[in-house]
């Protein structure tokens, strides 16, 4: 399986760890926003090719399959172009940043019969699946969810403190990967949403701030909590509140509700939720199945972000 990898940043090089533990993949091609880095990553993961323009890639005949970890605001349509020039796509999340867009790479998918995955990590993460585990064997039930994602990020920076040259959104992308996972593990659609934001960063231009809650039409709720101004413990911490017990995951990490740690050795052949990640895009190609975190199975994860778009449009206009 020959990859060539789009968007060589921080997130990009953890994809192409992941790679480089997989039987059988040749990364084959790099793309970046200069050329400088595209050339020393390249060297680094011995890929043959690098460029600055995507279409380079798009055209090799040893690419197989691309992985985008581009800036938001341009996965929809740089996926699509994949699948445009034949190739299958793993797009990093989020899908899109429009619903519209959204549901036009579901139908550029299902017009190409190709693999087209979305990365939404915490399907893959031990810890998650842990607790999918034990749901699938009936021995918990979720009733609700609590989760907080919190970072400090009032400059414009990526994971390795470098300058972004685009901007990060807490509800387009890191909200989605709190939405998807409720929706996955629950199995339930959603049915009410709700969503508040605070004042907007005077040169970011997006809100800091963010409230949003959730109800399936089973009847679990979902309470989500994002910032950009904490100054503290950062990440996103999920809690999982069911019948028969309470579970914290962190990371790659899981606890009981009372802080009890829990094994995780043999969920999965590694405990690196984006490799696993990246095996499953590869395995579904391989077996001509559709993988897990499918563009068709998140699409409705979309579908939820875009009515709370909607609705925090109108509040501004409100106010």
């Amino acid at each position: 399986m020959r990859i060539a990898l789009a968007g060589a940043g921080a997130f990009g090089e953890k994809h192409l760890d992941g790679l480089q533990k997989i039987d059988g993949v040749e990364i084959t091609s790099i793309i970046s926003r200069t050329g400088e880095q595209a050339a020393e990553v390249a060297e680094k993961y011995g890929a043959k090719h690098s460029s600055t323009e995507l279409e380079d890639a798009l055209e090799r005949d040893d690419v197989d399959a691309v992985i985008l970890c581009t800036p938001t605001q341009i996965h929809a349509e740089q996926a699509i172009q994949c699948m445009d020039a034949g190739k299958h796509v793993q797009v990093e999340i989020p899908l899109a940043d429009s619903w519209a867009d959204a549901q036009a790479v579901v139908a550029k998918q299902q017009e190409t019969g190709l693999t087209c995955m979305v990365g939404h990590t915490r399907r893959f993460n031990p810890s998650h699946q842990w607790v999918r585990q034990k749901i699938d064997a009936g021995d918990f039930n979720i009733q609700a969810m609590d989760i907080e994602t919190f970072f400090f990020r009032r400059k414009n920076m990526n994971a390795k403190g470098q300058p972004r040259s685009w901007t990060d959104h807490l509800l387009w992308h890191h909200s989605a990967h709190s939405i998807d996972i409720f929706q996955y593990m629950t199995g339930s659609k959603v049915v009410t949403a709700n969503a508040i934001q605070g004042p907007k960063h005077p040169e970011l231009g997006i809100a800091m701030d963010m409230s949003i809650q959730l109800k399936t039409e089973a009847g679990q709720i979902l309470t989500l909590a994002l910032s950009f101004n904490n100054d503290g413990p950062l990440g996103t911490f999920f809690r999982y509140i069911g019948d028969t017990g309470t579970y914290i995951a962190r990371y790659d990490d899981l606890v009981t509700g009372r802080e009890e740690p829990i094994d995780l050795s043999g969920v999965a052949v590694s405990n690196n939720g984006i490799e696993l990640q990246d095996r499953e895009f590869i395995s579904a190609i391989r077996e001509g199945r559709e993988p897990n975190s499918s563009v068709a199975q998140v699409l409705d994860c979309y579908r939820v972000i875009g009515e709370l778009a909607a609705s925090l449009e109108q509040q501004d206009g409100w106010s």
